[in-house]
């Protein structure tokens, strides 16, 4: 899941949210007539294959992260880290046939840049399907869609994040110490209902999201990824130290529960609305492919280490984020507090998309004089729309699940395989690729279907051990 996902605001890319190139594209397009002379813009202020590198990063580490320990939980200390293996490989390879896809259409429409949904249009358009190609322009709608319901989706659990973490912090205010050597931190006084606290934050993200410069907001960005980059360590190297026998854990889950393990792992593997961009913005593209494995393999390792070692740690006690369970102390008070200003500020950043999508169609359609306001209500309304949803779902670890089988995992594992059959069919396909594009694309509808129905079901009927450690 990402922390920061920006897009230009001189490229109308709706398919991510990471920045895009800032200068045009050259004149001639000859250079596009082949994938071995393929290049993307080719500026020359173009990002290095290490920023690029830091800005894959970037695009994928974010709140999922901290609820993978409980999805370990759901799916056992032996098969969650090897599921989320697999889902990692799969999500790659997902993101490596957009990609591959992506160059098609470039070389073949004479394009410099084909974004998430133009892509899915044009492989529509490449279908065998008669209808499927007089309905192309679907596609791109299609994507937008799952974007802003995943990009929204990404602000409910803000919400929930900020109001958990802030509730635990004031609620052992006047017993903090600083004996940092317990295992959890304890509801020490009373405190009020974490739907409050979620209430209570929404006139400070109303204010927040009325700010519409992206170069101001980079500021509070960077700031930002600095906070949860010290609360990662922090909490790293506090996991590490003591890890019980883990004997005791489970090593396969029910059943039951490991929807919800997929839809957390699918959560955290959704970064490919940053691909596409993030090639383009580069000098060398064509060093992408590399990166882009290198980039998710630290991101695989990351998610594996943390998902283990988190619930190895504090076994079937964990809770939604991993930063509920760290002691009463002001050492890792401090960190709760770090990592939910850096989750405040990535709010704006994150609703910067659908507000970019949505809200210049409504403006367009009043007079002039409206616009500021029109545009300020509207932002409004989607603040509290998305604030709305985590009151009625404040549970952290439910949330995550909902929104990662619903939208997450249709952009990361349903669409990319259709994309690829619709794009190469007509070309010709070796029908073992063709197979496993089916495979991949039904293992994404099923965790859609299956993921969806038990977090629903959760929801409505909780069982006693996630309810106890979501409400804790």
């Amino acid at each position: 899941m990402s922390t920061r996902r920006l897009r230009s605001e001189d490229y109308n890319d709706y398919s991510s949210t990471e920045a895009s190139p800032d200068s045009s594209p050259p004149e001639g397009l000859s250079g596009f007539s082949s994938p071995s002379s393929y290049q993307r813009f080719g500026e020359t202020d173009g990002t290095t294959w290490f920023q690029t590198l830091i800005h894959l990063l970037k695009g994928n580490i974010g709140t999922g992260l901290l609820g993978l320990p409980l999805a370990v939980k759901n799916a056992g200390i032996v098969m969650g880290p090897i599921s989320l293996l697999v889902i990692g490989i799969i999500a790659v390879h997902c993101m490596h046939i957009l990609v591959k896809c992506a160059h098609h259409f470039c070389n073949k429409h004479q394009k410099p840049f084909v974004d998430y949904g133009d892509a899915v249009m044009h492989g529509l358009e490449a279908s065998p399907s008669a209808w499927l190609r007089n309905h192309s322009i679907w596609g791109r709608h299609i994507v937008g869609f799952f974007l802003i319901l995943t990009q929204l989706g990404f602000c409910c659990v803000y919400f929930v994040f900020l109001a958990d973490n802030l509730k635990q912090v004031i609620s052992a205010a006047n017993a903090t110490t600083s004996f940092c050597d317990g295992n959890a931190t304890m509801v020490l006084a009373p405190t009020m209902d974490s739907r409050l606290y979620i209430l209570s934050l929404l006139p400070f993200v109303v204010l927040l999201v009325f700010i519409q410069n992206l170069k101001f907001l980079s500021i509070f960005s960077m700031l930002a990824n600095l906070a949860m980059i010290c609360s990662l360590l922090m909490i790293y190297q506090y996991i590490v130290r003591g890890i019980p026998d883990p004997s005791s854990l489970t090593l396969v889950a029910q059943w039951k529960t490991y929807p919800l393990f997929f839809g957390t792992a699918v959560f955290a593997f959704e970064g490919i609305g940053v691909i596409l961009p993030l090639e383009n913005k580069m000098k060398n593209p064509q060093q992408f492919p590399i990166i882009l494995y290198v980039g998710m393999a630290l991101v695989t390792v990351l998610y594996l280490t943390l998902g283990a070692l988190g619930y190895m740690r504090f076994g079937d006690a964990i809770k939604a984020s991993i930063t509920l369970n760290l002691p009463n102390c002001w050492l890792y008070q401090s960190v709760k507090l770090l990592y939910s200003f850096g989750i405040f500020f990535t709010y704006a950043l994150q609703f910067y998309v659908p507000a970019e999508i949505i809200i210049p169609v409504a403006v367009s359609q009043v007079p002039e004089r409206w616009a500021l306001w029109t545009n300020l209500f509207l932002r409004t309304c989607l603040v509290c729309a998305t604030c709305l949803l985590a009151i009625l779902i404040p549970r952290l670890d439910i949330v995550i699940s909902l929104v990662g089988s619903v939208s997450s995992s249709a952009l990361a594992l349903i669409i990319p395989p259709l994309l690829d059959i619709s794009t190469y069919y007509s070309e010709g396909m070796h029908p073992a690729t063709v197979v496993k594009d089916v495979v991949i694309s039904l293992l994404g509808f099923t965790g859609f279907v299956v993921g969806t129905y038990e977090a629903l079901l959760e929801l409505i009927v909780p069982t006693v051990s996630n309810a106890t450690s979501a409400l804790q």
